[in-house]
C-alpha cells in the first residue's frame, strides 16, 4: 500500500517513528534488552537477555511461549 497512497506511506512513517521513540524510552529504563537497538524484535541478544535477566513488565510472555518451551525441552 505504500507505494500506492501517499496517505498510507505517511501512516507508516509515523507509525515508525513513534514506535522508535517508544522503544528509545523503554530502552532507558530497561537497557539490559537493548529495544533501542533492537524495536522489540527478538533478535539473538535480546533472546539473550530474557534468558538472563527474565522478562519485565513491557515483554508479552504469550509471544515468548516458543522461545520458553525450547528452553524448557533443552532441560
Amino acid at each position: 500500500g505504500d507505494s500506492k497512497s501517499a496517505s498510507i506511506a505517511g501512516a507508516s512513517i509515523l507509525a515508525k517513528v513513534s514506535r522508535d521513540r517508544y522503544m528509545e524510552k523503554l530502552d532507558a529504563e530497561y537497557p539490559k534488552y537493548g529495544w533501542a537497538k533492537n524495536a522489540g524484535y527478538l533478535t539473538a541478544a535480546h533472546l539473550e537477555a530474557i534468558d538472563k535477566y527474565g522478562i519485565c513488565k513491557y515483554h508479552r510472555p504469550s509471544f515468548l511461549k516458543n522461545h520458553f518451551n525450547t528452553q524448557l525441552s533443552l532441560i
